[in-house]
């Protein structure tokens, strides 16, 4: 263990006894260290049955194609049941508190034919076609976002000053909700994603005398979450409907389901979805994206002078950083994957981070190469559950490098970055950066 976990508070029903226990640990997820565990697992045992302490029992899914065979077969493995990792004590209170698996109903934690019910309320609106018609607009954000990053002078943390903030700002002029809902738009965000990391909670989160994080504390704050953002949407619905307009919102607050008004529970949950996971995936692959480059000057140099490779680096920058770790699924009959016998009722762990290191599919994995082959990856998942943004990612990521990078002179670290220390959506919360422009 190094010394910098050491010096960490720890997470309560986490611990770093065997690598089972490993493989979901926070901290992993904020080092390195994460893919010597995948890569072991991927060689000797990449369908693995894990057993974590204080976990309920798990399939680790490690190799490309075993993830995209358990997508594919949605009918067999469901999202409903369980859909992100947690120990046991989180799942208990989700049960008791709200006498469901999960504390939403969002898209990714439904199964068909809910789901594509409600995924076609909004389809259309994250399709190309549609978003060509944003284009200049998002442009229009991501160049307002470089020029803060020159008017800060010489020195920022891109993390803080630009990446947090610019897919944000897209998602709200997506949404319709005012700019100045931002800072709350984003502290929601950050409790979703960063439970228990001090750096990324932007609420105090109750600790015990010996700096770890408590489970209680913990759940609290979720639940006070998620009542601030039902509160709001629950706003922002009463007004759609009432003055609808030409945003995602106002297609959510007058959606209908088999000939039913939607839910207010499902609404609450769609807008959540597209606030939180269309701004953190986008702001961790932004960032990690940068420092790639910087850590690869030839491949920046190789960028710089052609422009024309960015959508493919954009698709490596998305590999590299895989923002959404995994996802679970839950085995609803007897299934034989890799020789072995998953049981009715086994949940199963998609470690979409190791799938897009897998040896058998990406040459030279650990390398970063903005002209890699790289449309295989599994970032966005397979399937049913294809990423619902992923066109709007792309958009977002390419509109800000082909601002940023005609304009930068010179660039490299002014500081240590750091990760998050999450396993679900993980990223940079730091990246201090020295430049100059042209």
């Amino acid at each position: 263990m190094s010394s910098q976990a050491e010096a960490m508070p720890t997470f309560p029903g986490y611990t770093r006894k065997t690598i089972d226990d490993e493989i979901v640990h926070p901290d992993l997820y904020a080092t390195e260290e994460i893919h010597d565990v995948y890569a072991k697992l991927r060689k000797e045992d990449p369908l693995h049955l894990t057993q974590p302490e204080n976990f309920r029992p798990f399939w680790s899914v490690l190799k490309h194609a075993d993830i995209q065979e358990v997508e594919k077969n949605h009918q067999i493995f469901v999202n409903r049941l369980r859909t992100y990792l947690s120990p046991k004590q989180g799942e208990d209170w989700i049960l008791k508190t709200t006498g469901d698996t999960h504390l939403f109903r969002t898209l990714v934690d439904l199964d068909d034919p809910i789901h594509m019910k409600l995924r076609a309320l909004t389809q259309s609106w994250f399709m190309p076609p549609n978003l060509k018609k944003l284009e200049e607009r998002i442009a229009g954000i991501a160049k307002d976002h470089v020029n803060r990053m020159e008017d800060l002078g010489s020195q920022c943390d891109f993390v803080k000053e630009v990446a947090l903030w610019y897919p944000l700002r897209v998602i709200m002029m997506i949404m319709g909700v005012p700019p100045e809902d931002e800072a709350f738009m984003l502290r929601m965000t950050q409790e979703i994603f960063g439970p228990g990391d001090p750096d990324v909670t932007a609420t105090a989160t109750a600790k015990t005398d010996s700096g770890a994080f408590s489970a209680e504390g913990e759940s609290v704050d979720l639940m006070q979450t998620a009542l601030a953002l039902y509160d709001y949407f629950g706003k922002v619905t009463a007004d759609r409907r009432k003055n609808p307009r030409d945003d995602v919102a106002s297609v959510i607050a007058n959606g209908m389901i088999d000939g039913q008004p939607i839910g207010d529970r499902e609404a609450m949950s769609y807008y959540i979805i597209v606030a939180t996971a269309g701004h953190d995936t986008t702001s961790s692959t932004a960032s990690g994206g940068l420092l790639q480059l910087m850590k690869n000057p030839a491949e920046m140099a190789k960028l710089k002078a052609d422009l024309g490779l960015l959508p493919n680096a954009v698709e490596e920058m998305i590999r590299w950083v895989t923002p959404v770790k995994h996802f679970m699924r839950t085995a609803t009959a007897d299934y034989t994957l890799r020789g072995k016998t998953i049981k009715e009722g086994d949940g199963l762990c998609l470690f979409y981070w190791s799938g897009n290191r897998d040896e058998d599919v990406f040459e030279d994995p650990f390398k970063f190469k903005v002209d890699r082959n790289v449309s295989r990856h599994v970032a966005f998942g397979y399937g049913i559950h294809l990423c619902l943004g992923m066109h709007l990612a792309r958009m977002e990521i390419k509109s800000l490098f082909n601002e940023l990078l005609p304009r930068l002179k010179s660039i490299e670290l002014a500081g240590e970055p750091k990760n998050t220390r999450a396993n679900f959506v993980s990223g940079l919360k730091t990246l201090p950066v020295r430049y100059s422009f042209a």
